[in-house]
C-alpha cells in the first residue's frame, strides 16, 4: 500500500511540475479565475442603478411635480430628456438615449382633484426585455408609495398604463434571440480561425503548406473565407429558428442585417487568426480563445445593459465588436433600424475589422521568418 501511495505521488508530483513549469501555463491559471470574478461581479448584474428616462409632463401641477420628486429621489432613475410633444418620446427611445418614457397627461391634476383615477403612461424600450420589467416595477413601487399618501387623503389612486415598444409583452427570447444571431456564431468563428494555423503546426502539415506557390496572405485570406462562410451559415440558422420557430417578426431589412454581421464576422476571424498566429499548438489556441470568449460575452450587453457597469468598462467594452454586433442586431431585428441607424454600430465593426485583420497578416508573415 505503501508503495502505491509512493507512486501515485510521484505520478501526481510529474503532472504537477509539467504543468506549472511553463510559466504561460501559471497564468493561465490563476489570471482568467481572477478577471472572470471581477468581471461577474461588477458587469453580470441585474440590478438596476441607472435608468434613464424621459419625462413628458403635460399638467405641471403640484401633484406631477410631486410625483416625479419623489421618482427622482429614488437614485435609480436619472432624467436625461424633458419633453414638449409626444412626438419627441419616438427620438429618445429609438436611439436608445433613454430607456423609458413617463407620461403625465394634462388632466391629471384635474382627474385626481375630481376623485376621479389618473392615469400615467409608461413607455418602455422592450429590445431589453428583463431591464425595462425591472424598470416597470421600480416605477410600479414609487407610484404605490405615492397612492399610499394619496389615500390618507382620500384622493383616488395615480394609475400607470405601461406600453412596451419593440417587444409588446417584454418576453425574454425576443431580447435575447437577435443577440444570439451574433454571440453564437463567435463563438465557433472565433475559435476555428484561432485552431486553423495551429493545427497545421500540430499536425506537421504547416511546412508543407509554406512550400507551395501560395504567398503567406494568400493562404491567410484562404483560411479567412471558409471561416468566414460557416460563421454566416450559422448566424442564418438562429435567425431562421428565431423568425419561423419561435416567430419573431423580422422588422429590419436583411440586407442591413447581413451587412452588419459580415463586418462582424470579419473583426471574429481576424481576432481568431491573430490567436492561431502566436499559438504554438491546439492546446495553447484553445486556452487563449477561451481566455477571451468569456469576457468578450460578459462585455457585450447581451445579459446585463452595458449602461449598468462601471465607467471603466463601459469603455472597455468599446475595443469589443460583439457588443456593436448585438446591438445591431436588436435595432435591426426588433426595431426596423436602417443603415444610417446603425451607422454607429458599423463604423466600430469596420475599425476593428481594419485592425485585426492586418494584424493577423502581420503576426502570420513575422511567425514565418
Amino acid at each position: 500500500m505503501l508503495d502505491f501511495l509512493r507512486r501515485v505521488v510521484s505520478l501526481c508530483r510529474k503532472e504537477l511540475l509539467a504543468i506549472l513549469k511553463d510559466p504561460a501555463n501559471r497564468i493561465i491559471l490563476v489570471v482568467p479565475s481572477l478577471m472572470e470574478s471581477f468581471l461577474f461581479g461588477y458587469a453580470a448584474t441585474y440590478d438596476l442603478n441607472n435608468v434613464p428616462y424621459a419625462l413628458l409632463d403635460q399638467s405641471r401641477g403640484a401633484a406631477s411635480v410631486e410625483l416625479v420628486a419623489r421618482l427622482d429621489g429614488t437614485g435609480v432613475f436619472r432624467r436625461v430628456a424633458t419633453l414638449e410633444t409626444p412626438n419627441e418620446i419616438a427620438r429618445v427611445i429609438n436611439s436608445g438615449e433613454a430607456l423609458m418614457a413617463i407620461q403625465i397627461g394634462p388632466l391629471f391634476e384635474r382627474q385626481l382633484n375630481a376623485g376621479e383615477p389618473a392615469p400615467v403612461q409608461l413607455i418602455l424600450d422592450g429590445r431589453n426585455s428583463n431591464t425595462a420589467g425591472s424598470a416597470a416595477f421600480y416605477v410600479g413601487t414609487v407610484i404605490e408609495s405615492y397612492n399610499a399618501s394619496l389615500r390618507e387623503q382620500n384622493r383616488p389612486p395615480v394609475t400607470v398604463e405601461a406600453r412596451a415598444w419593440y417587444n409588446p409583452n417584454l418576453e425574454t427570447r425576443w431580447n435575447l434571440l437577435p443577440g444570439l444571431i451574433a454571440s453564437l456564431s463567435m463563438i465557433q468563428t472565433l475559435m476555428l480561425a484561432a485552431l486553423s494555423v495551429a493545427r497545421e503546426r500540430e499536425n506537421g502539415t504547416f511546412d508543407q503548406l509554406l512550400v507551395t506557390p501560395f504567398s503567406p496572405t494568400e493562404i491567410m485570406i484562404g483560411k479567412a473565407i471558409p471561416i468566414m462562410l460557416i460563421g454566416l451559415m450559422q448566424s442564418t440558422i438562429v435567425l431562421m429558428v428565431a423568425l419561423f420557430w419561435f416567430e419573431i417578426p423580422l422588422a429590419g431589412s436583411l440586407v442591413t442585417l447581413y451587412t452588419g454581421l459580415v463586418l462582424f464576422i470579419i473583426a471574429s476571424v481576424g481576432l481568431g487568426l491573430s490567436i492561431s498566429a502566436v499559438s504554438a499548438n491546439m492546446q495553447q489556441a484553445m486556452l487563449y480563445t477561451f481566455m477571451l470568449i468569456m469576457p468578450l460575452i460578459l462585455l457585450s450587453g447581451l445579459a446585463t445593459p452595458v449602461r449598468n457597469m462601471p465607467q471603466f468598462l463601459q469603455i472597455a467594452t468599446l475595443v469589443n465588436p460583439l457588443r456593436f454586433a448585438i446591438d445591431l442586431m436588436q435595432r435591426v431585428y426588433l426595431e426596423g433600424a436602417g443603415l444610417l441607424m446603425v451607422v454607429y454600430d458599423l463604423i466600430p465593426l469596420l475599425i476593428i475589422s481594419a485592425i485585426t485583420l492586418p494584424l493577423a497578416a502581420w503576426l502570420f508573415r513575422n511567425r514565418l521568418l
